[in-house]
C-alpha cells in the first residue's frame, strides 16, 4: 500500500500550536532543541525494538520503522541546511544526494524543496534494517543537535529561504525542525 504524499505547508506550526502533536513553536526556546532532538530520536529508536515495528498500523500510515528512517534523513538534510544558513556555502561534500540544489539569491541561501514521499519510495524506508536504522537516527540526531548548540547567539538572527518564498531565522528553522521530529513520536505513539 503506498502513501498519500503530504504537500500540507507545515510552517504554520511557527504561528500556532499543532492540533495533533501539541508542539507549540512559542513555547520553545532555542536552547531546548538540542536536548528534545536527542530526546525524540531516543523514543523513534525505541520503537524499532518493540515487535510490529515494521507493520504499518493501517493501509496509508507509515510504520515506526518508516518514521524513524524519515526522520533520521531530516536530521540529516536540516544538519546540512543548517551549515549552509550559517556559513553561505552550499558546497559541502557531505550533502545527501537527495538534497543537492542550494542556491543563492543576493546572498541568501535557496533550499530546494525536498520530496520526502519519494525519498522514502527509493530508499525502500520500509525495508531497511531497524536496528542500522536506530543507530544511523541517533548518529544523525546527535550531529544535528550539536550543530544546533554550537550557534552562537549572535547568529540567530541569520536567515534562509525556503524554494516557495518562505523565510526562516536560526531559531525558526530550528522550530520547525524540531516539530517534524515530535509529531513523528507523537505518529508512531498513535
Amino acid at each position: 500500500m503506498t502513501i498519500t504524499p503530504d504537500t500540507k505547508d507545515w510552517t504554520w506550526v511557527l504561528s500556532r500550536p499543532c492540533a495533533e502533536c501539541g508542539f507549540d513553536a512559542a513555547e520553545m526556546s532555542f536552547e531546548a532543541v538540542p536536548g528534545r532532538t536527542r530526546d525524540a530520536a531516543a523514543a523513534l529508536a525505541a520503537a524499532l525494538e518493540l515487535p510490529g515495528a515494521r507493520l504499518r498500523p493501517v493501509p496509508g500510515v507509515w510504520s515506526p520503522l518508516e518514521y524513524a528512517a524519515h526522520v533520521r534523513d531530516v536530521c540529516r538534510i536540516f544538519d546540512y541546511r543548517l551549515s549552509v544558513l550559517l556559513t553561505g556555502k552550499g558546497d559541502d561534500p557531505r550533502v545527501p544526494a537527495f538534497d543537492a540544489a542550494v542556491r543563492f539569491v543576493d546572498g541568501v541561501a535557496v533550499l530546494s524543496n525536498w520530496d520526502q514521499d519519494e525519498t522514502a519510495v527509493a530508499s525502500e524506508y520500509g525495508s531497511q534494517e531497524t536496528t542500522v536504522v536506530a543507530e544511523e537516527l541517533v548518529q544523525a540526531a546527535d550531529a544535528i543537535a550539536d550543530a544546533f548548540a554550537r550557534v552562537p547567539a549572535a547568529g540567530l538572527s541569520r536567515t534562509v529561504r525556503r524554494s516557495d518564498g518562505a523565510v526562516f531565522s536560526v531559531t525558526t528553522f530550528a522550530q520547525y525542525f524540531l516539530h517534524d521530529l515530535v509529531h513523528h513520536v507523537h505518529d508512531v505513539r498513535g
